[in-house]
């Protein structure tokens, strides 16, 4: 009896009662923030997603997200999940990583332990130290990045399938800086053809990475001016069409009061990555509504002034088809630090992955929390902060948004 009930209720997550389109049809988006050895998570979350929904149109990345979503991208659905996870297993198998969890310490100084580790050593498969004796010199050095990161090209050449990106028909973008002119710029297969150089420029984050060179120009990591594409996602998206992104975020705005020097460095690193997720979330919701509203408002002009060619121009300009944002936070352990992004223990990469594929399981098995009130056109947000705790901001329904949120 329990596995029926279960069984229905996923099969009710398809159908979206109450959802303002049809799940099964609409164009899905993939969202992923950066956050370096937080991505598994995102991993975990896509392993979970694919168990229920095989179709993806669209994923777009910034920095361990362009990762991800190259992975994703640049292979057959059936292989999607067997290369995440040869790739997080390739990062986390250097002999310091694979050490057990506890070791004799507790996890904290077992956590900072390993990070001190892929400082000192780099990560298998993604970067390792430069051994430039310049770089004694400090600030001084005639170098631009401490690690390499030709390791993370031979595997993209050995895990991701470029002509597929290219040809496929999914989606991908890639958010990077260029750094003459401090612009960010995404890299679209839409608009060029994408290569390992795009991907590594949007993880390019100095002065750990140098940056890469592209036509010309120099790019580095997409997370320096925003650590999300949603923004890039919704104003590329043809307001035609209805869209559910599901966006994925490895820092939270939110947090306890530090009470150590450790947990300060931790808190600041959330707010500068976190890209104020829920502000800027609702602050794009707000706009497009306001949007919609301003496009049923001349709707209800008289006809004389309705079939106007400016006032007909100026609607389609203004009218969005529904949009539905799925917003899925990873919420840190009580024993991770400063340095959770750079941690790369097979432990902790594990519990990362195990984490996401929980989280989307449980979101997916309450296709309540993802239920629109409303049969409008515009934006609806689902937040799902914590179990139980969700929060919906319906189309038409302009949010305040609370100071410093």
């Amino acid at each position: 009896m329990a596995t029926q009930k279960k069984s229905a209720s996923r099969a009710s997550a398809s159908a979206r009662p109450g959802s303002s389109f049809d799940f099964a049809t609409v164009k899905k988006a993939l969202v992923l923030q950066g956050g370096g050895a937080l991505g598994a998570y995102q991993a975990g979350v896509y392993a979970g997603v694919f168990e229920r929904h095989k179709g993806l149109d669209w994923v777009a990345g910034v920095s361990i997200g362009a990762i991800n979503a190259a992975l994703i991208a640049g292979n057959a659905p059936e292989m999607r999940v067997q290369r995440l996870r040869e790739f997080w297993n390739l990062v986390s198998s250097g002999p310091a990583q694979r050490v057990p969890a506890w070791w004799g310490l507790d996890r904290a100084s077992f956590n900072q332990w390993s990070a001190s580790s892929t400082a000192l050593f780099g990560v298998p498969g993604f970067f390792e130290p430069r051994c430039a004796p310049s770089l004694l010199l400090g600030g001084a050095a005639p170098a631009l990045s401490y690690y390499d990161a030709a390791p993370l090209k031979a595997t993209l050449e050995r895990l991701v399938d470029f002509d597929r990106i290219n040809h496929d028909g999914v989606r991908f973008s890639v958010g990077a800086v260029n750094v003459r002119t401090g612009n960010s710029v995404y890299f679209d297969n839409r608009v060029q053809r994408i290569g390992p150089e795009h991907v590594m420029a949007s993880g390019a984050l100095p002065p750990g990475f140098a940056p890469v060179h592209i036509d010309g120009e120099d790019y580095w990591d997409g997370g320096i001016v925003s650590n999300t594409p949603l923004q890039y996602v919704l104003d590329s998206h043809p307001r035609s069409e209805p869209l559910m992104v599901l966006q994925v975020d490895l820092f939270s705005a939110r947090g306890a009061m530090p009470r150590t020097l450790g947990e300060t460095m931790e808190r600041q690193k959330d707010i500068s990555y976190s890209s104020r997720t829920r502000m800027n979330t609702d602050a794009m919701a707000s706009s497009m509504n306001l949007q919609q509203a301003l496009a049923d408002l001349l709707g209800k002009l008289p006809a004389g002034l309705r079939d106007d060619p400016s006032v007909a121009s100026l609607c389609a300009a203004l009218s969005h088809k529904p949009i539905e944002i799925v917003h899925l936070i990873y919420r840190d352990k009580p024993y991770e630090l400063e340095s959770k992004d750079y941690e790369f223990s097979r432990a902790s990469v594990d519990e990362h992955w195990d984490a996401g594929l929980r989280d989307i399981r449980n979101t997916l098995d309450h296709p309540e929390w993802l239920t629109s009130a409303s049969q409008m056109n515009g934006v609806t947000t689902f937040d799902l902060t914590e179990p139980n705790a969700h929060r919906v901001r319906h189309p038409m329904k302009l949010p305040q948004i609370p100071a410093g949120e």
